[in-house]
């Protein structure tokens, strides 16, 4: 587990409602909307569901501020041409399976590095996702951003970021994710000490809030525990200035001027904020004996769907283990899936896919599109040793979704793209022995 900065104060637990104020006595008690706030503050209510959402899944969070978020200018459209949202003109998802290379760090900052890979589903409708990736090398100094499409979530691979949000400050460093629900108002920089240049992938949520998985048998403990979510505190700029506010609006990029620094919530409470999680608490449930489980028993997160046990989004997560299933084949199996797979690599190897696969790489295998281990960890794992081993030299997750992934003509056009990925699975031989009495199993 990860120390943490000092600097930055954090309430722990998923989703809990929370009290926050920077100044003393900034709370109003007793109420959410009194005729007069203490310290002159505008009452703002940010609701992230539906006012008559049931209690156990209605999100919202009460904000005193300087000024109130109408206090902006117009809003233009903006280009950005790297970005995209679903659904896409010319829907045509691929079966191919495709890879991809870390992309290029580029000059600007987290909304000018970043990329769309592959999208599913239907924003306005609130229905599937996006995927980008992002490489950036500055901060976003003089503007900020929210998204009315969809929650993001954030998975650094190289470099530590810096998320300011309304609500608070968060710092995500590689190995850590962090959550930016619909709506958000935020800045993201790279850390102090990672100017190098900061990369990583992000899925953007049309559907139903995160949310953490059922455990069924499993029982109360287990995978990612709610204490082990950490939501900012408040904290607050009474900044005057010529600022942006960029939105994600329908699809489509806008941009309005400011006079402010929209970050100007002096206190807040409610259970609809930003929130991080450091990847090395999820507590990894595996077999003890022979085979092994689905990989949805490394769920970190679900967005859940109008058909239930069917996710519109999963992100899972495969991390550093003890491998101990005894006659097994023990990386991944061969397989075909109802649900389409985006992958990434955060660091070291994934145990399926040995070389090609690279950090801060991706690929993507769609719904009924065979995969696996390519030949040499096929090869090398059907006549290994199968000595307890801890695989430590990993750390991989998955964008698991319901809805076919349509890559972007970008993405299908990119340098960074594998074309010869395919070729990783032509030296499986047939090794059928008609003529041989099978061994019988133990």
């Amino acid at each position: 587990m990860r120390e943490r900065n000092a600097e930055c104060h954090y309430h722990a637990g998923f989703r809990n409602h929370v009290s926050s104020e920077a100044l003393p006595g900034a709370l109003p008690q007793g109420q959410n909307s009194p005729q007069q706030c203490p310290y002159g503050l505008y009452a703002e209510q940010l609701s992230g569901s539906a006012f008559t959402a049931p209690r156990s899944h209605n999100l919202r969070s009460w904000l005193y501020r300087i000024r109130p978020s109408v206090v902006q200018g117009a809003y233009q459209p903006m280009e950005m041409p790297q970005v995209a949202t679903a659904p896409l003109a010319e829907r045509m998802p691929d079966p191919n399976p495709m890879r991809w290379d870390p992309i290029a760090f580029c000059a600007g900052d987290f909304l000018e590095g970043l990329i769309t890979l592959a999208v599913n589903g239907d924003a306005q409708a609130q229905q599937g996702c996006a995927t980008h990736l992002y490489a950036f090398s500055r901060g976003m100094q003089q503007r900020f951003f929210y998204n009315a499409d969809g929650e993001l979530l954030i998975v650094p691979q190289q470099g530590a970021i810096e998320v300011r949000s309304e609500l608070g400050l968060l710092e995500v460093a590689s190995g850590e994710i962090v959550v930016i629900p619909r709506g958000i108002k935020f800045q993201l920089n790279p850390l102090a000490g990672h100017a190098e240049g900061c990369r990583g992938y992000v899925a953007e949520n049309y559907g139903a809030p995160l949310e953490l998985p059922s455990l069924g048998p499993i029982g109360s403990n287990g995978l990612a525990n709610p204490r082990d979510f950490l939501a900012p505190s408040a904290r607050f700029e009474d900044e005057a200035g010529d600022f942006t506010l960029v939105a994600k609006f329908g699809g489509r990029f806008w941009r309005a001027s400011l006079d402010h620094s929209p970050l100007d919530v002096v206190a807040w409470h409610g259970n609809y904020a930003p929130y991080k999680y450091d990847l090395a608490t999820f507590n990894t449930i595996n077999t003890v004996s022979f085979d092994h489980p689905d990989p949805s028993i490394f769920t970190v997160l679900t967005s859940p769907s109008d058909t239930a046990g069917v996710a519109n989004l999963d992100f899972v997560i495969f991390p550093p283990r003890w491998m101990v299933a005894e006659n097994t084949f023990r990386p991944p199996y061969f397989h075909r899936n109802l649900m389409s797979e985006l992958m990434g690599l955060i660091h070291g190897e994934y145990d399926a896919k040995r070389e090609g696969f690279r950090p801060g790489g991706a690929s993507l295998h769609n719904a009924m599109t065979p995969h696996g281990p390519d030949t040499a960890t096929f090869e090398a794992a059907s006549q290994a040793e199968l000595a307890p081993r801890y695989q430590g030299n990993t750390l991989a997750f998955m964008f698991e979704s319901r809805y076919l992934f349509q890559s972007t003509p970008q993405a299908l056009s990119s340098s960074a793209r594998q074309r010869d990925y395919g070729s990783v699975w032509q030296g499986l031989a047939s090794h059928f022995t008609p003529h041989t009495t099978p061994q019988s199993t133990p």
